[in-house]
């Protein structure tokens, strides 16, 4: 039996985590990672930022109460095959610290060879796991499972 599609989902438009201190998490993805500020709602505790351009996504933060335990989410941003190769280097001269899936310090993207897609990641100020991804042309190879850039060009010649 077909299913009907209830209502045809084209995007994800926006994505929300949680911070500790607003002002601080303002200032990392502001100033740090250079999304465009769209709005802060001081009364609500609340900072909005475009990714992309206006209109397009964005990402809410969320000032939480203070409570003695914390959680992590994730977010991935997509960015250019190019920009994901500088990723580690200009991470580590703003002070940040890329990491590969298994959060270890790395130099390079690793691939995510079932997809395939490109990664670094990294943590924000409140240990949300940030993720850069840039989707691959190549054919999936998910016997090869997550593996450090360089193999990856080594097992898949048409990789550019």
């Amino acid at each position: 039996m077909a299913t009907e599609t209830l209502i045809p989902i084209t995007d994800l438009f926006e994505a929300h985590l949680t911070v500790s201190d607003l002002d601080r998490a303002v200032a990392f993805y502001r100033d740090q990672l250079a999304l465009p500020l769209a709005h802060i709602f001081p009364d609500r505790k609340v900072a909005f930022f475009w990714i992309g351009a206006p209109g397009k996504a964005m990402l809410g933060l969320w000032e939480a109460g203070t409570m003695p335990m914390s959680f992590s989410l994730h977010v991935a941003f997509q960015v250019a095959l190019s920009d994901l190769h500088e990723a580690p280097s200009r991470l580590q001269r703003a002070g940040i610290e890329p990491r590969d899936l298994a959060g270890l310090p790395t130099e390079e993207p690793v691939v995510l060879a079932w997809m395939p897609a490109a990664s670094v990641y990294f943590r924000d100020p409140d240990n949300n796991l940030l993720e850069l991804i840039t989707m691959l042309a190549d054919p999936p190879r998910p016997d090869l499972g997550v593996l450090p850039w360089s193999d990856w060009v080594d097992r898949t010649p048409s990789t550019v």
